[in-house]
């Protein structure tokens, strides 16, 4: 990954309080797993933003690496990866994930 691709990646996760890289849009998710990530962020009902990892190449490899996670997609609360879908699955299923947002303050969506 080159330094413009990781600077890139930091930005996107610091200047976002909730951003899920996915691929697709959140009203055309392109794979079953970013479809059910989205699901969930909307239940929750928080202010989420979305990078289309399927729009550039360097930022899909270049997240694998940022995160040393394999997969897409990948979720990013106040700047920390929190895992993929299963894991937002199982975390929002415990009460977890609606904790965690309630924790870092993030806001409710507009």
């Amino acid at each position: 990954m080159t330094d413009a691709v990781h600077e890139k990646l930091a930005q996107l996760v610091q200047s976002n309080d909730v951003v899920l890289f996915m691929k697709g849009t959140p009203l055309f998710p392109q794979c079953g797993f970013s479809s059910r990530a989205i699901a969930i962020l909307e239940h929750l009902g928080v202010g989420y933003d979305t990078v289309d990892v399927l729009q550039d190449q360097d930022v899909r490899q270049g997240i694998k690496a940022f995160s040393d996670w394999p997969t897409i997609p990948q979720l990013y609360v106040k700047g920390e990866f929190v895992g993929g879908s299963d894991i937002m699955m199982e975390m929002y299923e415990a009460g977890e994930l609606q904790q965690l947002m309630t924790q870092q303050g993030v806001a409710p969506a507009a």
